[in-house]
């Protein structure tokens, strides 16, 4: 036999001795049951009962937010409105400058 043949077989029959065991072992691992199992939620007994609400407290720390008279509200800054073109005259548009340049002649050479 060649060299390289005989490495490609003996290759070969280690590769598929390899994937014979891989199936063997994976058909041989544990299998959960058809048994069905209901789920048993723990019990938090506050969470429906009836009970007094908290104190008010800030969301805002007391340094990171201030408001005084005179400042304006952000809504009152607004921007003038900006002009923006019609979604067709543009269509219209690049149809006129599309038909406007020129186009390629064709000529062949034979």
């Amino acid at each position: 036999m060649k060299p390289n043949l005989m490495k490609t077989t003996i290759f070969a029959i280690c590769f598929l001795c390899f994937l014979c065991a891989t199936s063997a072992f994976g058909q041989n691992a544990p299998v959960l049951t058809n048994n069905p199992q209901p789920i048993q939620m723990t019990e938090h007994y506050q969470h429906a009962s009836e009970h007094g609400m908290a104190l008010e407290s800030s969301l805002l720390s007391s340094n990171a937010y201030s408001y005084a008279h005179g400042e304006q509200p952000l809504w009152e800054f607004g921007s003038s409105p900006l002009y923006e073109t019609p979604l067709g005259d543009v269509a219209r548009a690049y149809r006129k400058e599309h038909a406007a340049k020129a186009k390629a002649v064709k000529a062949l050479e034979k």
